[in-house]
């Protein structure tokens, strides 16, 4: 991963007059089906799945720094639209909606992954414009707190022993950053993925809930998405980060995949896309005010909130980061035959 970047603290650039935000009354969070919004609507963040799960998340992380930036703005407007962990979104935005320049869509390394593998379709990464990452997120090992399996080693032993008794969870489908990570789980177990059982879920959100309802028994998700799902006696366990050291927060007492001799690491980046033919000024604007955003204590604060961990990056700096990923994701995509 990339060291976060820092940005000098300011006061919101007056570029985003370029951008004006004659913003309606705020709403509530609206499913995708709805009208299009209009110029004079609330700005919109697209979670591309149900609610509950990561890109929820990342888009919630946006509503309330910007909530909290100035005074009197409407809200950020989330809305969800779910369909092929992202495909959906992706050419809604392309196709259909590729000018909107108050319209925010999340993104995920998942996200880059199905686009390494040729599932979004024709698309590409060079298809929308890639506004800003606003966190980084790692892989986790989830099961239920009532689980046999304390540790790592300990899940490993009993998936190499019957692979079948052990079902994997995913916010995705065979070949989304879930499933990959759980075919990795399995390979360090010595079993072939093909022998993996998984269920395929439409985000995060349904898979820790079918977790918690002991329909599956492992969920190798990502941290941000049980960052407030682990009190005290709660239901479920984390054996391990795929982080390069531990993590601070809730997650500290959790020792690495590596830690445990199974050499895993799953960063991720969490941020927000716009479509293809969003108008420069208003994509500067943008672009301007989330650096300005990202350099403050307070967004910090927010971001430790939603279970994510430092990463700032817009531009160019942005783009180098993405590129890299796919690259990684190519090769991935190559050795678990995925690639269509």
């Amino acid at each position: 991963m990339p060291k976060a970047l820092t940005w000098m603290a300011a006061r919101l650039l007056t570029a985003l007059a370029l951008a004006p935000l004659a913003w309606a009354q705020p709403a509530a969070a609206q499913s995708a089906t709805a009208t299009p919004p209009s110029p004079a609507a609330p700005p919109e963040c697209i979670a591309p799945a149900k609610p509950g799960g990561g890109f929820d998340l990342t888009c919630k992380l946006a509503q309330a720094a910007l909530s909290q930036a100035v005074a009197g703005e409407a809200p950020l407007r989330i809305s969800y639209m779910p369909g092929g962990v992202g495909a959906i979104a992706f050419d809604t935005i392309t196709a259909r909606r590729p000018a909107e320049a108050q319209t925010l869509v999340a993104f995920s390394s998942g996200s880059l992954l199905n686009l390494a593998h040729g599932r979004f379709g024709r698309h590409g990464l060079h298809d929308v414009r890639w506004l800003a990452a606003i966190g980084a997120d790692y892989g986790i090992v989830l099961v239920s707190s009532q689980s046999p399996w304390k540790t790592l080693p300990d899940l490993l032993a009993a998936l190499k022993d019957k692979p079948g008794k052990v079902t994997f969870a995913a916010g995705g489908t065979i070949g989304s950053q879930d499933w990959v990570k759980s075919a990795l789980l399995a390979a360090a177990a010595g079993v072939d993925h093909k022998s993996m059982r998984f269920v395929a879920f439409e985000g995060g959100g349904e898979a820790t809930a079918a977790l918690k309802a002991g329909h599956v028994q492992v969920y190798a998700g990502d941290a941000s998405e049980v960052a407030d799902k682990l009190p005290p006696n709660g239901p479920f366990r984390v054996l391990a980060v795929m982080s390069e050291k531990r993590l601070p927060g809730l997650l500290a007492q959790v020792p690495t995949a590596r830690e445990q001799g199974v050499d895993i690491v799953w960063p991720s980046v969490r941020g927000f896309y716009m479509g293809p033919k969003v108008p420069d000024a208003a994509f500067q604007a943008w672009s301007q005010r989330f650096e300005q955003l990202m350099a403050t204590p307070a967004f910090d604060r927010l971001r430790a909130q939603h279970g994510l961990f430092p990463l700032a990056l817009t531009g160019p700096a942005l783009q180098v980061h993405l590129e890299d990923q796919t690259r990684r994701f190519a090769d991935i995509a190559e050795r678990f035959g995925l690639r269509r």
